[in-house]
């Protein structure tokens, strides 16, 4: 009960806190009051999560520069330069996803830390020379794409999945994390499987792939829609959902948070992840990828999946390898 009420209360503090870190409304605070008990919906998918039909190698991206620029020396009339003479980076990320990206109540001062963080930070560096050049907006998953296209973030880095249907709306690196689709349940739970959940409550981020996939796989399951990734954690430490089912990658951060809980069954969807860029700046899509390659060589990629995800994996996977189209 204890560690139930504790997760409860830093999402709820998180939430609240990050106010000053990019939010542009009440969110934060709403937020923290979905996370104490706000009641799920069952919309019907959006037309951007819907699964669309195969579009050839969905993961391949624009290439990478033969050389890349200089920090602080972006290239004349480039999208890179108009960023550089901003004076920093606008990123859209989460901010309860543990491991990936989330806002620490705990830490002094409080702060966003997590792989997509890090990974960002580098990016900061590649365009100024600082790390810290960089202002974090903290977005909903269902909010992802409307953030890019219109111009609100320069990037988003959010656990976000390439799909056809996305790459129509937006442009997509090479991918910088492969995760898959799994089911989370409690610890007592008797499922093991998706397959087992038929008639059962399993919560779902609204907007997310995860919610389209279930309904496809497993239309005998009934989903329950959060805002938040987090809510559902929540929920269902409050026995309002039977499972949760997202990304095995945020699934893993929900299992560090509550011990009694357990990931169960195999991986029943790919998720590729990668960083949306509007579709009006392929020079950028390039430079991106050229700092994700750069990443990859000189071991930064290696490097921030240990310290993050490093003590619950028995090893180091190589970095996902970079496809390109053009």
């Amino acid at each position: 009960m204890r560690a139930t009420i504790r997760a409860a209360l830093m999402v709820a503090l998180g939430a609240v806190l990050l106010a000053g870190c990019g939010s542009s409304s009440d969110r934060p605070q709403r937020m923290a009051l979905a996370a104490l008990g706000v009641s799920g919906t069952l919309p019907a998918p959006s037309a951007s999560t819907t699964i669309a039909r195969s579009c050839g190698d969905v993961t391949a991206s624009l290439r990478r520069p033969t050389a890349m620029p200089a920090p602080g020396a972006m290239p004349q009339g480039s999208f890179m330069q108009r960023i550089q003479r901003r004076g920093y980076l606008v990123a859209g990320v989460d901010q309860n996803t543990l491991l990936f990206a989330y806002f620490n109540p705990l830490d002094s001062p409080p702060q966003l830390e997590g792989f997509e963080i890090d990974m960002l930070h580098r990016l900061a560096k590649a365009i100024f020379g600082d790390p810290n050049r960089i202002k974090f907006r903290a977005i909903t998953t269902d909010e992802r794409i409307d953030a890019v296209r219109s111009g609100k973030v320069d990037v988003v880095a959010d656990a976000m999945t390439i799909t056809c249907a996305r790459r129509q709306q937006v442009d997509f690196s090479t991918v910088y994390y492969d995760a898959g689709q799994k089911i989370l349940v409690p610890s007592n739970s008797t499922a093991r499987s998706a397959a087992d959940l038929a008639g059962k409550r399993v919560c779902v981020t609204k907007g997310s792939t995860s919610y389209s996939t279930l309904r496809q796989l497993y239309p005998t399951v009934i989903p329950y829609t959060v805002p938040q990734r987090t809510d559902c954690l929540v929920k269902m430490q409050q026995g309002l959902v039977d499972a949760v089912t997202s990304d095995d990658a945020i699934l893993l951060g929900f299992k560090a948070q509550d011990p009694n809980t357990k990931i169960v069954g195999p991986r029943f969807a790919d998720e590729p992840y990668g960083i949306a860029i509007r579709q009006d700046h392929p020079e950028f899509v390039r430079f991106v990828n050229g700092v994700l390659a750069q990443m990859r060589a000189d071991g930064t990629w290696q490097s921030i999946y240990t310290r993050w995800l490093g003590k619950l994996s028995p090893s180091t996977p190589p970095p996902p390898a970079a496809h390109y189209d053009g």
